[in-house]
């Protein structure tokens, strides 16, 4: 199929992603909402015949104070990866042409292995955590994450480049499965939606104010090496973050 050439190919690729997101919420509103002619059907999670079984709801429930600031804890965490992951989504390409000097076609095919790897994140790190912990899980991600940033830094050998886009693309989104998982083990199911509704603002805060301060100090400095430096320290500062956790009652 092709797309055409410049400016016109990219407005088709985005036409064809934007046609197929409206598919997909539709066949969501299909499938995933009761019809009308459904009679005698309960919408999902309207049904009382299966009681929600909730972890230590008590403790949970009778301290509001504990429970905005285990809130605002997890929030904070993803607002760091928020902001230094997209970051590197956005510039890492345009350092690999513009700073490194590798070809468009080769930069491409660094983002490409970002996105075959991509398909391990969720489960091998969902599972991770599931066994050892939702804190440890996310502590040995961003310490991953530190160092891919650290290594995009880096100048001279172009290993330095290769691991960093493995790295990347290995870890890229493990953290929203482990969070999620995290919101239900320190809220309970019955404040897992809210709570994960609640953080993913932090969430999209960080996605909003990342780029603009990453592409201030590539201003600044004439390359993203200073950007990759922030998200590397932003990374650390959320293992450090991750670590002061307190345990899910």
């Amino acid at each position: 199929m092709n797309l055409g050439s410049g400016g016109q190919g990219w407005h088709t690729g985005w036409l064809v992603l934007g046609l197929i997101a409206l598919a997909v919420a539709a066949l969501a509103g299909r499938l995933l909402r009761n019809h009308p002619r459904d009679k005698g059907i309960e919408p999902l999670g309207r049904a009382e015949s299966a009681p929600v079984r909730t972890l230590s709801r008590k403790s949970r429930s009778e301290d509001p104070r504990a429970r905005r600031r285990t809130i605002a804890h997890l929030g904070i965490i993803y607002l760091l990866f928020g902001a230094t992951s997209v970051i590197y989504a956005t510039f890492i390409v345009t350092a690999l042409v513009d700073v490194h000097h590798y070809g468009e076609g080769a930069a491409g095919r660094f983002w490409a292995v970002v996105g075959g790897l991509s398909i391990l994140p969720g489960p091998l790190f969902g599972a991770l955590s599931d066994r050892m912990g939702r804190r440890f899980g996310m502590i040995v991600v961003f310490s991953l994450f530190t160092a891919a940033y650290a290594f995009a830094a880096m100048n001279g050998s172009s290993f330095f480049l290769y691991a960093s886009v493995v790295i990347f693309g290995i870890v890229a989104w493990s953290i929203p499965t482990i969070m999620s998982a995290a919101v239900g083990d320190y809220m309970g199911p019955d404040q897992a939606v809210r709570a994960f509704g609640l953080i993913t603002l932090f969430f999209g805060a960080g996605q909003i104010v990342g780029p603009v301060v990453a592409g201030y100090l590539a201003d600044l400095s004439g390359d993203f090496n200073a950007a990759f430096r922030l998200c590397a320290a932003l990374t650390a500062c959320a293992v450090a973050l991750t670590a002061l956790l307190r345990q899910p009652e």
